[in-house]
């Protein structure tokens, strides 16, 4: 069973994605939330996480923001963006600083299902 971390500002998003994990059948132990960056960095810091599903557009500090911050702390956490963000340009600059994937909203628990079960 593993532990992930979402990390949105919105607190709704964070219940669907949570919800959605669930219906998919992943192997989801615990679910911690964060509503920014900084609570995500805070989140890790203090619980053993498998997984980190993260939005892009947050305040107080970004997606990518907090995936450099990550990453600079040597984390090697499996990093996955679910986001509106559809340019290519912000996608990648998400891979480059670390993502593993990304996932556009909105998303199915099946699609969840096929993205996340190789990093569960």
């Amino acid at each position: 069973m593993a532990n992930v971390l979402i990390v949105d500002d919105s607190s709704t998003m964070r219940k669907i994605i949570s919800r959605s994990l669930r219906q998919a059948g992943l192997p989801v132990d615990d679910i911690f939330e964060a509503g920014d960056g900084i609570e995500g960095l805070n989140a890790l810091s203090a619980n053993k996480v498998d997984l980190v599903l993260s939005d892009i557009n947050m305040p107080n500090m970004d997606g990518l923001e907090f995936i450099k911050a990550l990453r600079a702390n040597g984390s090697k956490v499996p990093i996955v963006m679910i986001t509106t963000e559809g340019g290519e340009d912000i996608l990648k600059e998400a891979m480059n600083s670390g993502a593993s994937d990304s996932i556009k909203k909105p998303f199915t628990p099946e699609q969840l299902n096929e993205k996340l079960g190789g990093l569960l």
